[in-house]
């Protein structure tokens, strides 16, 4: 770990050299690039530095120890000395988790798409759900949230809404929520008070840059068309909805949200472009997994990954064995608990890979 801590060192000092020369300040695609490679080292090389001021402390510390000295005097640096073994074990700790591979795309904004799976209104009413409780999530956090596209059914729920959540480091928390999110509960439309279990899904997905996927203009088939639902006039008179095919992979973005075809396809590009951007993710992960033949965790969004329970008000997190009895403030966007458990899950797991590893 300390080899790799003063290379990372190293590498910080030789960036903040390239970054004052005045050939990198003129060249400003390199420049931006080697800012942000400094921006990602700068914690790390702030911690370490002071990992190494600290064991410098202890050692002198030592010394005095060794020495006469007098009762209040060594009082006084025996203290000294328990403070600052306990600050180089934090930090050692701190530095583990610094150390750990990087997910690159931790710090961007995501397109989230809910679907009602398995059992009909009822699933899509619990679609609605989760959309609110992850708009009051984003909420919490002081990240901005917009509705994409939504297909509602008529009762308050959705069969299928896309949302985008903008703010510091949304991926890195909300990456967890791919997957399979069952309900159990007596539905609003159950008679004899039954409970029902039902399925809706959620695909979480890293936003892309336009210079990031390359997408050939000959590669996307667009077909215009008229609205359909609500909207009055408008929808029989402009043919303003979108469709993009992205023959290359099948991939296919409807968007009639809003009355202008600009608008639509703007819209409906900013998604194609985040779903390719996720499905060469999800290939390059698969063959790592593959590589490593993880058996825990693999993120197949087919896996049932959270139940939430009304009957007795439990949300269970079947990944990592967690149970909350605390639906009703889950619900409303309190989810820090569940998402700090996932953060420190996904630390272990890597720890447990590196180890494996060397």
């Amino acid at each position: 770990m300390f080899d790799r801590l003063e290379q990372v060192d190293n590498r910080y000092d030789e960036l903040n050299e390239l970054l004052s020369d005045p050939a990198v300040i003129s060249d400003t695609d390199r420049f931006m690039k080697l800012s942000r490679e400094e921006g990602e080292l700068r914690e790390t090389v702030s911690t370490y530095r002071r990992y190494k001021e600290v064991l410098e402390g202890i050692e002198e510390t030592d010394e005095m120890l060794q020495e006469s000295l007098e009762a209040d005097m060594e009082e006084m640096a025996r203290e000294e000395r328990e403070e600052l073994a306990t600050e180089k074990a934090q930090l050692e700790d701190e530095l583990k988790i610094l150390l750990l591979p990087k997910d690159e795309n931790d710090k961007r904004n995501i397109i989230m798409e809910i679907r009602g799976a398995a059992g009909g209104d009822e699933a899509q009413l619990f679609a609605a759900d989760l959309l609110e409780m992850y708009q009051r999530y984003a909420d919490s956090q002081g990240w901005k949230t917009e509705i994409m596209d939504a297909n509602s059914n008529g009762l308050g729920g959705y069969k299928e809404v896309t949302l985008m959540i903008t703010g510091q480091n949304v991926y890195s928390k909300l990456k967890f929520e791919n997957g399979a999110h069952r309900v159990q509960r007596v539905p609003q439309t159950e008679s004899q008070g039954r409970i029902h279990t039902s399925t809706a899904t959620v695909v979480v997905m890293p936003e892309a840059e336009d210079v990031e996927i390359d997408i050939a203009e000959n590669d996307i088939r667009v077909d215009i068309y008229h609205a359909s639902g609500a909207g009055g006039q408008h929808v029989n008179k402009t043919a303003s909805a979108v469709r993009l095919t992205h023959e290359p992979t099948g991939i296919v973005v409807a968007m009639q949200d809003e009355r202008s075809q600009i608008k639509n396809r703007e819209k409906a590009m900013k998604i194609l472009r985040s779903r390719i951007y996720d499905k060469m993710n999800q290939e390059a992960q698969d063959e790592l997994d593959a590589e490593r033949k993880s058996a825990v965790g693999t993120g197949d969004r087919s896996e049932r990954i959270r139940t939430y329970n009304f009957p007795q008000s439990r949300v269970t997190d079947h990944r990592i064995n967690l149970t909350i009895q605390k639906l009703d403030q889950i619900l409303s966007g309190k989810m820090d608990e569940i998402i700090e458990a996932l953060v420190f899950w996904e630390q272990t797991r890597k720890m447990e890979q590196l180890q494996n590893e060397y």
